[in-house]
Parts: C-alpha cells; structure tokens; sequence
C-alpha cells in the first residue's frame, strides 16, 4: 500500500466514481519475459485482484474491464481456450473473496457466446454477490461496442414496430437504456494499458465523454500505484464537457 498516493487521491478529492480498463498487453509481457503466451494471462490475474482491492479501498463505484472482445475470438484456438479455462477457474476462486469483501460482480456483453460451464459459473457468481453494495465489478466479456449499439438500436425499432414508441421519442436515454450497460453511469476514466492509441471497440457511447490516459505499463505490470497515479492524473484535470473554461470557473 502507497500511503503518500493514498494521501494525496484522498486531498485531491473528486475520485472517478467509473473507471474502465482495457487491458491491454498480456502477451507482449509475455514475450518480453521469455514465456508463453498464457502465462501472461495468469500474471494479469493478479492485476486484477489488486485494481479491484484497491478501487473498493478508496470508494471506485464502478470498475468495467475490458476481459474478451467479441474479436477476440479470432485469435488462435489455442489461445482462446485458455483464456476461457483461465476465467472459469479465475471465477470460480476468486468468487467467495470477492463477495467477502461486498463487491457485486455483473456483466455486458454476449454471454451466450461462452462455453456452457463458463458461462453458469460467471451467473452463480453474478447471482452470489448480487446483493452486495461495494465496488460493482463488471466484466466485458464476448463483448463489442459496434454490436451493443446494433443490438440497441434493433430493439428500440422492435418497440417502435410494436407502437410502443415513435421515433421522434428517440433521445440519449432512450437508446442508452437499450444497452448492456444500462443503469450504469458513463465511465470518468478510461484506462488503457499497453501503450496502444485507440479504444478497441470498447464503450464508444459510453466513453464519449471520459477522460483517457493511456499507459506503456502492459497489464500484469499495472498494479496499485500506476493506478493511483492515473487518478491523481485525472483529478489534475478539468472536465469541460463542451463548455468553456470561463464557464466551468462560473
């Protein structure tokens, strides 16, 4: 634990109540590191235990990690095994501890697309900690922006076929509230690891807005004080949301 970075968060104020992470970089530690790509993965594991520690610790309401794309199914089928053995065990360890510590786990994403035991053990997890009221932990898995937004909108024209509404009803919390992510605040912050310059088909509604901070730390290097000094780097800075500075100081 950094205290001085604990300290300085906590003078600061103004914590970003959503943060979402790409992470980004697994398999390239791996190479830097002279070992197979999986384990990289495996090291990732214990990024994620303590990104998810320390953002319950200091009052993070959200946390979205960019898990699996629903590209990511393209990779080598080696590869894509692990990881979904890797998540099933990962769940189904870590599961109990999470719910220890009042984290409530949800998702976005097509579930249907993961294997069978998979994806019951990631809802008996979901279904275990949905009372908790702590960080809420969500998992992007199988997922991608451009289809949610599909999804989306095919569902907001089921309702309108239906007369349940007309198009001129259509506003941002029409079609938001079509999304994986309704009922979630938009993200303050977005993260990404591994020093790439671009959102991967990650909360492209949702990010509209968030400030990003892209990182050259891959993700199994990106533990509690990188993430510290991200947020102390966000609350530096001034959110205008389209307004002026003059009237952001009014």
């Amino acid at each position: 634990m950094n205290k001085d970075l604990r300290e300085k968060v906590r003078e600061l104020g103004d914590v970003p109540k959503h943060i979402a992470i790409i992470m980004d970089g697994n398999g390239r530690w791996a190479k830097m590191n002279s070992l197979p790509r999986a384990a990289g993965h495996k090291e990732g594991i214990n990024s994620v235990r303590e990104i998810v520690r320390v953002c319950g610790e200091i009052d993070v309401s959200f946390l979205t990690l960019y898990t699996f794309s629903s590209e990511n199914w393209n990779r080598p089928e080696t590869e894509v095994s692990a990881i979904m053995k890797l998540l099933f065990s990962t769940i189904r360890k870590e599961i109990d501890n999470l719910d220890k510590n009042n984290v409530r786990l949800t998702t976005i994403g097509n579930l249907n697309d993961l294997p069978k035991e998979t994806r019951k053990n990631i809802k008996n997890g979901i279904s275990q900690t949905r009372d908790n009221t702590g960080l809420n932990l969500i998992l992007a898995l199988s997922y991608g922006s451009r289809q949610e937004l599909i999804r989306a909108i095919r569902r907001i024209g089921n309702r309108i076929e239906s007369s349940q509404i007309k198009s001129d009803d259509i506003t941002d919390d029409v079609l938001e509230s079509e999304l994986y992510s309704a009922g979630v605040p938009d993200p303050d912050l977005v993260i990404r690891t591994g020093g790439e310059y671009r959102l991967s088909n990650f909360l492209l509604w949702q990010a509209a807005y968030s400030e990003l901070l892209i990182t050259e730390k891959h993700w199994p290097e990106f533990r509690e004080n990188e993430l510290l000094n991200g947020i102390i780097d966000y609350q530096n800075r001034q959110r205008r949301f389209g307004q002026t500075d003059e009237q952001i100081k009014a």
